[in-house]
Parts: structure tokens; sequence; C-alpha cells
């Protein structure tokens, strides 16, 4: 029987369905269709009313999210019945003006589901303790009423210290109540301070423009008590050392807006789609108005898809494509021809003009020390400073001084003269460019391009190339310029000159070439010679806007600083810097604190002490997790052929050692003993604590911790990290932060060094220690493999749930945190958080510490007369131990440590007794601190009566914002009219316009607010423009700060002459297999397990770039992320090294080398080239890590397979650019010379 064509049966998927949606007529009254598709009901709009609550809400509020991308996004949030129910985005931004897209709508899609965690499984509600230590501390309690002594009790006991640290990541956290927590925070602090010093404490949390307050009231709480803060720039490997190397500035870039001014953009090693999602729109739409966009990438990443035109390197090959480049422009635009624009920005902006001594070494000459007045004997020699006051030649031959050098700078006899401005003089490039130049002399440079020769493979592949260059003779110097040797070192053929010189483009044999770096890249050589020429001629019909967009990619390589001098080489021959839509820009910049100033004030605590102790992240966790134990790596192993013999007999770790015992770089704990105790002791000898540490020093009665850091008194007892995952994300060389640091079970598979090849001048100790760190105290809002790992973790409120402050480099507006809701459960805000310790801490110091004096020894700083410690970057050992000279500066500091929390929640006097120096600009805000006064209120009893209030997070916001240039117009004017007294160059200008403004935090509650144009920033919004690093360097003839106060192509320090990187070079990647006996890239074998026997393992590239389905390094734990990652860790190959171990897409398979075991799945794919395989970094060990048939444990996480390696040239200090400063020079955490062999494993996994 034929059904009747109008039947209706239920639109289901079978009985059970009909039953369960029957069901439903017991929870909603109505009548339902036939179907069961349609519910029925009466009563005017109730049908739709579910629809209408579901987006009703009771309020609106704009908060931001204070996330490590820094985005810097506005955000709408919506909450009904005190629940945030979604967010969007904002709309009102400023706008930037009728030729350019605008900045919203802001936002990536990990903004938009953030509310999740809000209420999400991983949410921390309450404080934990891990069970272990608080049966200890409890039971210690009961015997020890004293806090700070019960904690002694413990960590004295190594029976009691080892039971709890050992079972650290192994469960076993428990609630506790706030009380409980906080106790043993700040007992184990005045305990630490008092048995080992204040500088055995350190503290970690990462880029404050996140969340300013939420950074700055830990580091405020550190700085009082004389803790460590650790950097993070660096230690990210985010810190391009090439930028201060080449402009004395630190990753000063455009703002994400000057993209779209950018003719021609190649996006080099920066994903912009995947890791600046709110702004890569300026990239797309820019190629709608005739932009060129290349991107340069191994593999074939997201933004390649927008791209017209792709180059794929090999990895970390990007120098060699770089350095042909440039020799195509250097041989097309200044020796086929002379640009002009080309070269005025070259005489101008450049050291390209600057004379080079050229010295002999052994049989031939090579590059030598930049000549300066003193070299010149007469007048010039007895000029100020003449020893950092470089030389060049005018026009007619004859020597030069020019104004805007180092020596300039800080004299107070060249006040006026620190400019660019070079009067009548046009400086010659070229010494041939002089008419009566006729010498011409060999010069050797080093190679690091050859293929080692057989039998001696362990020297690796470095080798020299003599070429010629034009020569004169100075005060009985030969000389000659930057410029020449810069064409030598490009391979740029000009006739009558000595030496080896490529026959053309397509000579392969000599450096420089496009067709040698095919040979290298892979990259075809007429693509290079395209890119190349295209590059400068956009260059040259725009006036400069062709730009470079550099990221992670490219930066974690352990010769990062090399990569990134090549690109920005072309940056700057073609004269791109420091214009609207050209130079170089950055994935995520500095990740600038644009109100820097205040916020400096507010989180060094500098307001009450100065200076603070701030750490080189790197180096110290090198050091804590006993890395160096394992490294080895011999210095002279990364030395150029010409070197000289300095890093004979010494390991990289040797290196540390050296620049912290000349001041360069910082090391916290300083001494092995505690710099408390070292002021009495030399109060008691009636003596200053200078003279009594250079004495004891002297004698050897004293050393340096860094000498011996595995002796228990330079352990590191305490770290807190807050807001950071290191545990998760950052922490390179994981397997050793657990073993050593926290004293757990680790998988390191790694020897230690042996007798022969350890370092010389570091003391070791037979048994390595295991558990070096009492605490490891973490707040987070949510679970990580950090706080899995903690002793006590703290509920951290999120971004809607704080007043706070952000900002970025990637657009000119400063955003506040709003809370929607106050923190749920027992969550509090960061601010509230160390209110509470350093309250508590206060307490329990009466009668164990009371008011002592501290010792810093703070190093050699860049932007001060710090810099000149160096004379010509020449070292000496001869010379007497000097405080500020030829060690770090030793300062003596008060600490009041049971007044600490009054000072930590009222503002200091030393803000208006001396100012606040930012770049070498003292402000004086005397009206602010009266405004600041009359706005956030006063003390009104104790100690600091009469103080300005900082005890809520709003006052700080407002401290902040009125103590700054950038949000306080009448303060940036006062900084430019000081510049303008250095300079002699009028500035003032460009922020007048604004010398009544003040951007108040209820301004930025209402609306981001654009910034005002402060000479603490290179780059200019006067008149609306868009921010460009160095404008104002450019347009108003400020150098920069350097040593010859141009942008610098060459370096004379003795390391950079011995690791024969003076001048822009291509170094590959580190060869591990020479270096540490790993297996060779590309090698393939059978095994016999463990657990694996037969199996065929290959060995590929291990790297670890940002997230293919996230912003920057977003969280993995929630289900959008979890489904779009195969639901856990992944390891990305390419189908040739899958199909050579037999795996398949999904497979599971065990990663492993020396530094520890990673177990993931197998996501085989075609953008991944041949013998590289890639695993996104911050997937927590948290989802789905099963146990390795390697080591017998969990797998780990993507830094398990990583580990630190120092390079000699981050570690310089004390001379012009290359001197440290916080976040701006120093030892980078790079992984990505990493290698890894790979195999197939049991594919039924367990947990």
């Amino acid at each position: 029987m034929t059904p009747h064509v109008n039947a209706i049966h239920p639109a289901t998927d079978g009985p059970l369905a009909d039953t369960l949606l029957g069901m439903g007529r017991f929870l909603r009254k109505g009548e339902v269709s036939a179907d069961l598709r349609s519910l029925f009901l009466e009563g005017g709009r109730s049908g739709d009313v579910f629809y209408r609550d579901r987006w009703a809400h009771d309020k609106v509020v704009r908060s931001t999210h204070g996330v490590n991308c820094t985005g810097s996004c506005s955000w709408k949030v919506y909450v009904k019945d005190g629940i945030i129910t979604w967010e969007a985005q904002q709309t009102d931004y400023p706008t930037v003006g009728p030729d350019s897209p605008e900045y919203e709508p802001r936002g990536c899609p990990r903004g938009a589901a953030f509310s999740w965690y809000t209420y999400s499984p991983t949410r921390v509600r309450f404080p934990y303790i891990r069970d272990t230590l608080a049966e200890l501390y409890r039971e210690a309690k009961r015997t020890h009423p004293d806090p700070v002594d019960a904690w002694a009790s413990i960590v004295e006991d190594p029976e009691k210290s080892r039971a709890y640290k050992s079972v650290r990541g192994k469960g076993g956290l428990i609630r506790t109540t706030w009380d409980e927590a906080v106790e043993i925070a700040s007992a184990a602090h005045v305990y630490t301070v008092k048995q080992y010093g204040p500088d055995r404490v350190a503290g970690f949390s990462p880029i404050p423009a996140m969340s300013m307050v939420s950074h700055g009231a830990g580091a405020r709480f550190l700085n009082l008590l004389g803790g460590t803060i650790l950097s993070f720039y660096d230690w990210y490997a985010d810190l391009p050392v090439a930028s201060p190397q080449v402009f004395g500035d630190q990753t000063d870039v455009p703002e994400s807006a000057d993209w779209w001014n950018a003719g021609y953009l190649i996006m080099w090693g920066s994903n912009v789609p995947v890791t600046r999602t709110p702004d890569a729109h300026f990239m797309t739409e820019a190629r709608y108005r005739g932009q060129k966009v290349v991107t340069v990438s191994p593999d074939y990443t997201d933004n390649t898809k927008f791209a017209d035109e792709w180059v794929a390197p090999h990895p970390g090959t990007d120098a060699a494509l770089a350095l042909s480049m440039g020799h195509v422009i250097l041989t097309e635009h200044y020796v086929h021809k002379r640009t002009p624009r080309f070269e005025d920005y070259m005489q101008r902006y450049t050291d390209s003009p600057y004379l080079v001594t050229l010295d002999e070494n052994g049989e031939g000459l090579v590059p030598g020390k930049f000549l300066t007045a003193e070299d010149l004997g007469g007048e010039h020699a007895a000029l100020p400073r003449a020893a950092f006051k470089t030389v060049m030649m005018d026009q007619f031959g004859t020597p030069f001084v020019p104004n805007g050098s180092l020596g300039h700078r800080f004299t107070a006899e060249d006040e006026g003269q620190w400019n660019l401005d070079l009067g009548d003089v046009v400086p010659p490039l070229s010494l041939r460019d002089l008419d009566d130049t006729t010498e011409a002399a060999e010069v050797l440079l080093p190679r690091f391009d050859l293929a080692p020769e057989v039998g001696s493979e362990h020297a690796g592949g470095a080798g020299v190339i003599a070429r010629g260059v034009p020569v004169r003779r100075v005060a009985g110097k030969l000389v000659t310029t930057v410029f020449d040797l810069l064409l030598a070192q490009y391979g740029v053929t000009r006739e009558g000159l000595p030496g080896e010189w490529p026959t053309g483009y397509d000579d392969t044999s000599s450096p420089g070439t496009p067709a040698w770096q095919e040979e290298i890249t892979s990259v075809p050589a007429v693509q290079a010679i395209r890119i190349g020429r295209e590059f400068a001629d956009n260059a040259e019909r725009s006036g400069g806007r062709s730009m470079i967009l550099m990221g992670a990619g490219t930066n974690h390589w352990f010769h990062s600083d090399t990569i990134y001098r090549t690109f920005l080489a072309l940056t700057t021959m073609t004269g791109c810097q420091g214009v609207n839509g050209g130079g170089w820009a950055h994935y995520v910049g500095q990740e600038k604190v644009r109100p820097i100033t205040g916020y400096s004030q507010y989180a060094t605590a500098g307001d009450w002490n100065r200076p603070p102790r701030q750490h080189i992240g790197t180096a110290f966790w090198y050091l804590a997790s006993d890395q160096w134990r394992y490294d080895g790596l011999p210095a002279d192993a990364l030395a150029s052929p010409l070197a000289r013999g300095k890093f004979a007999d010494r390991t990289t770790a040797d290196c540390l050692v050296e620049s912290v015992k000349r001041g360069w770089m910082p090391a916290y704990p300083t001494f092995n003993r505690n710099p408390l105790d070292l002021c009495d002791e030399a109060e008691a000898a009636g003596k200053e604590p200078a003279a009594h540490i250079v004495d004891s020093l002297t004698d050897g009665s004293l050393e340096y911790a860094v000498e011996d850091p595995d002796a228990p008194e330079n352990f590191p007892r305490i770290v807190t990290i807050w807001r950071a995952n290191v545990l998760g994300s950052s922490g390179k060389g994981n397997e050793y932060f657990l073993k050593h640091l926290l004293g757990t079970d680790s998988a390191v598979r790694a020897s230690e060094t042996p007798e022969g090849s350890r370092p010389r001048d570091m003391r070791w100790r037979d048994e390595a220690p295991r558990g070096k760190l009492d605490l490891l105290l973490t707040a987070d809002f949510r679970m990580t493999s950090t706080t899995l790992f903690s002793d006590i973790v703290l509920p951290a409120a999120t971004w809607y749930e704080k007043f706070d402050l952000s900002s970025t480099d990637m657009h000119p507006f400063v955003h506040a945190f709003t809370p929607a809701i106050n923190p749920p459960w027992q969550t509090r805000t960061d601010f509230d958080m160390f209110s509470a310790i350093a309250e508590r801490f206060s307490e329990l110091s009466i009668g164990h510490l009371g008011v002592r004096r501290d010792i810093v020894a703070s190093p050699l700083q860049h932007d001060t007369v710090d810099a000149m410690a160096t004379p010509h970057g020449t070292l000496r050992d001869d010379l007497p131990l000097i405080p500020g000279q030829t060690m770090a500066k030793l300062i003596v500091v008060e600490r009041d440590y049971p007044n600490l929390f009054q000072k930590w929640k009222s503002l200091g006097p030393l803000t208006d007794q001396l100012g606040m120096t930012t770049k070498a600009i003292t402000y004086r805000p005397d009206k602010e601190l009266k405004k600041l006064a009359h706005l956030n209120g006063t003390v009104t009893s104790g100690p600091f009566t009469g103080a300005v209030r900082l005890d809520t997070d709003k006052r700080v916001c407002e401290a902040i914002l009125m103590l700054s240039g950038t949000t306080n117009g009448r303060l940036a004017v006062q900084g430019f009219k000081e510049l303008e007294k250095r300079t002699g160059q009028k500035m003032a200008h460009l922020a007048e316009d604004h010398e009544g403004t003040h951007i108040t935090f209820t301004d930025v509650q209402v609306q981001p607010r654009s910034v005002i144009t402060s000479p603490e920033w290179s780059g200019s919004e006067h008149g609306g423009r868009r921010y460009t690093a160095f404008a104002i360097n450019v347009e108003h003839l400020k150098p920069w700060h350097t040593l010859t106060g141009r942008q610098h192509f060459y370096l004379d320090h003795d390391w950079m002459e011995e690791l024969g990187e003076n001048l822009p070079t291509f170094r590959p990647p580190l060869d591990m297999h020479r270096l540490f006996d790993d297996p060779k890239v590309g090698t393939t074998k059978r095994i016999a397990g463990p657990g694996a026997p037969g199996q065929t393992e290959v060995t590929v590239r291990y790297l670890t770039p940002h997230s293919k389905w996230s912003i920057h390094s977003e969280y993995q734990d929630n289900l959008f992320m979890l489904s779009l990652s195969r639901g856990g860790p992944t390891i990305w190959m390419s189908p040739q090294d899958a199909e050579k171990v037999g795996v398949r897409d999904n497979d599971w398979i065990e990663s492993y080398n020396r530094n520890g075991v990673v177990v993931a799945r197998a996501n085989v794919s075609h953008r991944m080239p041949e013998g590289t395989v890639y695993m996104y970094h911050a997937k927590d060990r948290t989802v789905d890590v099963p146990i390795a048939e390697t080591s017998g444990q969990r797998g780990g996480i993507h830094n398990s397979l990583t580990r630190i390696l120092l390079k000699p040239s981050h570690l310089i200090g004390g001379y012009a650019q290359l001197t440290w400063a916080f976040n701006y020079l120093g030892p980078t955490g790079n992984q990505r010379d990493e290698i890894t062999t790979i195999r197939r494993r049991d594919q039924e996994v367990e947990y």
C-alpha cells in the first residue's frame, strides 16, 4: 500500500529520540507538531522568550585581555544576573583618519571565547597547597608557633625538604585557606631574606604591558624586599639582540596601521594572521592598493595564503638569502650607479662613512676598531670623551669628528651638539669617492658556509676569504670606511681591487651572490634577485616605503642576531628606517608599555629605593636548572677562523662568568654571602660596604655566586610566578627544571659534561643538587603545567574581574580593564594578592629582620655614562676592581622590612627628590604630584603621613597615567625641552599641542585613548600620523643611542671580532652532531627499543612555533581548541619523513633526544618540508599525555626536547649600545637549533 503523500512522521533519529523529545511536555507546556520539530505556545511573544532571554543582559562593561600577544583589544563584556554571558568587540576606537582602514573591530577567536575560562573546569577557584607540605607545616606549627621558625624547621631538615619537593607534579594539591597560604609564603620570604639574602628570592611575570598594575604590584613587592625580577623578552627569544646592536634601542617598531602605508611588504618569520590576528587586516587590505606581499617561511603558513609570492628557504638559512638580496641592492644602487636618496640616507643616518682601522692578524689585515678622536692626537685627542667620538672624512679628505657620537651625549662641554647635523660636510661613503685615494689592501674576512673537511668535521665549516678595500693612512693608522668593508663582506665587485670576487650573480662559490645562497637555502637565485630588486626599486620610488615584518620564526635561532642584522641591513641601505610605511616591523614589537615612566616608578619601587634587582632570565634559569652541567659547549667552537684566542679553553658558561664579573650582565644572587650580612661586616670593620666587597673579592674571601651555582648558599630559594606558565610555555629545558630546580621526576637523558670539557671558571660538584627551590609559589586563573608543579597555588582573578591598564606596540591606544563581575569563589586580583603577602610579610619580619642595609650589584647600564666603561670595546685584564667601571656598581639600599607594606601602598619621596629618568631624560613631576595627591588622597597616619595613596588598583592606574609623558602632555613637553638642550634641535612642538592634556583612568574606561608623542619613544604620533620607530631621529636629527649615534652595520667589540661577526654575516644552524655528538639530520636507523623493537627512527630538525589554530600562544585546553588540535599534543611532519618510519596520519609517535621525551600524535601534512617537524608551543601536559615507552613517565611538553644554549655575543656589556638594560639586552632562550629522533610507538597508549 502506498503511503498517503500528506502523511506526517516524526523527523528524528528513531524511537529513542521520539521518547526524549516527548518528555519535553513535562518541561514546557504547549502543542507539539506531528514531526516533533515545532512547539506552539499561546500568549503573545512568549514563544520567543527563550531567545530574548538568551540575549538579554543587565550591563555591558568595557574591558580588555591581559594576554601575551599584547593585542590590547577593547571588548564589551555582557553580564546577566551576575554571570558573564558573552563578549563582543568594541567599535568606538578613535579614528585613524580617512586614508587608512580603522583599528576596529579588534579581536580574535581567543578573545571571543575568553569568558569560557571564567567558569571552566580548569579555573582555579581556591588556594591550594601540596598535601605533603601542608602536613609538614601544620605539624611544625604545633612545635614552632612562629611561622618563620616553622618554615625553617622544614627546609633545614633534609628529609622533610626532600619529602615535599619529590612529590611536585604528582598530584596531591588540596584546598587551603588564604590565611594559611599567605602565612606560609610570607614566612618563607622572611626566612630566606634573613638566612640567605633578598637576592635569593625571584619573581617571574612577563610583559607588563598586558596588565601593568597586575605585574607592577608583584614587582613592587619584590623590589621593596630586595628580590630579583627576571626578564622575559630575552628569555622568550622574542628579544632580537640585533636591535640593540644596530639601533641602540630594543624593537621599537611601527604600529600595525603603518603596515598599510608600505608599498612592498615582506613577512619574514612572522605568521601575521596567526600571531597578530587583530592587526592582520592592515596587511590583507593593503594588497588592494597595490602593495606587494612576500612571505618567507620554510613551510606553507597561514600568511602564505595572502601573499603574492612565497619564498621557502631551508630552516635557519634566512641570512644567506638576505645577504644575496643585499648583494643585488649594493651592486645595482651603489656600484653600477649611486641612487641619490639611498646615498644621502647612508651618509647621514648610518655608520657607513665612518673610518675603521685595519689591523694585522697573522699574515694579513683584518677589520679593527672605529677610528676615534683620541687616535687623531693633538687637539682632537684633548676633547672630552675623545675615545668615544668616532671619525669620518669630509669631502676634501680631511678627518672630521661629527656631532652625535656617544662621546657627545653625556659631556657637559658638548651640550647642544649631540645631533646628526653634518653642516656643510658631505662625507664619502667609500674612500674611492675621494680622487686622491690610490691605495688598496686585501682584508681577510671569515666565512661559515663551507662543508667541514673529511676527517676534520669537529672543526666545522669555517674559512677565510680575502677581498680588497680602498685604504688611506690617518694619524699613522691604515683605515677604510664601514661602507667599503660592507661591499667586501657582501662580495660586491669593484674594478681594480685585489682579492677573491664573484664573477657575477651566478657564481656559486663566492659568499654573497644569489647563486651562492641558492646552494644553501634552495631559494632560486632568480627569485632572490627579483625580490631584492623590487624591494629597492619600491623604496626608491616611494621614498622608503619598503618594509620587512619580522617575527619569532627567524629570532629563535642560536645565531638569530646575525639573521636579523642581515634583514636590518636591507631596510637601512634602502633608506627605509624612520619612514612611515618602511623599515622593520615586528609581530609583537617590544610589548610596549606606552606609559613607561609612571609604570617604572611603581613597579621598580623607584619612589622608595634605587636601583632594583633586575636579572637576565635566560642566565638565571640556565644556572638554577643546572643546564650548565650538561652544556660544555666550547666557546672557541663558535669562534671565527680569524679569532685571536680570547675564547680558548673556555665554555660558553665561562663567558657568562666573565660577563658577570666585569659588570656587563646582572647576576642574582650576586655573591656567596647574604648581602645584608656583607653590610653588617663592613660596618663592623669600619668600612664602606662597597670597599669591603672589593677588598674581599681581591683577597679571595668572597666569591661570585655564578662561580659556584650548585653551592646551597647560592641556590635561588623562592620563585613566584604570576601571569605566566613557565613549565608549560617558556621553560626551555623543561626536564632539567624538574630534575634540578624542583627535585621531582624527569626524563633527562643526557649525561653530564665529562671531565676535560667542563667550565674552567665554575666549581664542579660531583653530585648535582636536586630540588634547589624551597618554594614555588604560583598565581593563575587556570590549572597549568606550572601550577601542577607548584607548592602553593593562589587563585587569580581573570581579566574581566579587575581594574588595570593595557597597551601595545601595535596601536597607539591605552586601554582599561574594568571588572564585569567581582572575583568569584575565593579568587583575588594580583594587586590584592600581593597586598596580602606584603602585609603579612611586614608583620612577620618584626623580630627577624627590622631595618637592614642591603647592597645591590647593579650592572653597567645602557643610556648612562656606564656605556663608556670600555674604550674601543677592548678588553683588559690588568685593571683594578673599580665599581661602575671594571665591575658592577655597588649601591647601598636601606630596607625597612617592618614598614614594607606601608611603603608598598604609598608613593615614596624619591620621585620628587630625584625625578624620574627614562632613556637618560629626567622628568620632574612637581605639579603632577600635587594633582595626584588631590586625586588619590594622602596617607593620614603612620610613618608616611602625607604620602600619595596607592592602596587600590585604580589609584595605581591614575599614578601610572599621571607620571608618564605619553599620557601627560606637560611631562612630554618637559622631556622634549630637556632633549632640545642636549641636541640643539627643536622637538617640543611634537607635544606642545597636548601640553594641557592629561589622560586619566576614567578617560580610558570610557574609550581607548591615543597616546601623546613623547621622548620616551623614538616615533611620533604628532598630527595624527601613524607611529613608526625612529621618525624623530630621521626628521629631527636626534642620534640613535649607539657609539656613532647612527645605525650600525659594524660592531667593533673584541668579542664580536672573536666570533667573526663585526659585519652582517651568514651563520648556519648549530651543527648538533659536531658540537654534541647528536645524530645527523636525515639519518635513519633500526632500533632495538625500548618499547618498539625493530622500528625505524628518523632524525629531524625540531621547531616549536606559535600555534596554527590560535592566536600567539593561546591556551589549548578548551573544547574548541582540543577539537581543532586532535585533543592533545601533536607533531607536524612531512609525508617523506613519515614514510621513512612507517607513520600514518594520527598515529602515536615518540620523539626524543638528549633533553627528554615527548609522546604525541603525528599530523602528517604536505605543508611541512622534509627534515623538519613542528610541535606548536604552549600545549600543557594537562590533556591527553600518555606514558612514554622511552622513559616510563608521562610524555613531556614541547620544551621537554629543548635546552638553553648561551651565545657569548649576547653577554657583552659596558660598551656603547652593547650595554645592558632590562629586557633590552641579554642571552636569548633560543631553541630552534635543536634536533630530535622520531619513531612510531605502540598504538595502545596508557595514562
